[in-house]
């Protein structure tokens, strides 16, 4: 799994600002609280990147929210395409059993 070497930030604009908030109770602070993680798992998403490149990220937040989180890197900013909060199944490979 590979990890993020550069400085990077976030992009939130009017298109994904409060979506996840909306959807899903995550706030963006969380989204981006997951990036931190040190345990954080991180793989290409490959079903979903046809038009840009996508990523799944599984991690948790300083109040111990467990999140799924799927993002697209442009340049050196993050975009957040979706997040919300595990299921079973991703909580069991996030704690490797």
């Amino acid at each position: 799994m590979r990890r993020f070497n550069k400085l990077f930030s976030f992009e939130w604009n009017k298109g994904n600002f409060n979506k996840n908030w909306i959807k899903h109770k995550v706030t963006n602070k969380e989204c981006e609280e997951v990036f931190f993680d040190r345990k954080r798992k991180y793989y290409k998403d490959k079903l979903h990147s046809d038009k840009e490149q996508r990523y799944i990220l599984l991690g948790l937040t300083k109040k111990h929210r467990l999140l799924f989180i799927s993002f697209t890197k442009r340049g050196s900013k993050v975009r957040v395409v979706s997040a919300r909060p595990m299921d079973k199944k991703e909580q069991r490979f996030y704690y490797g059993k």
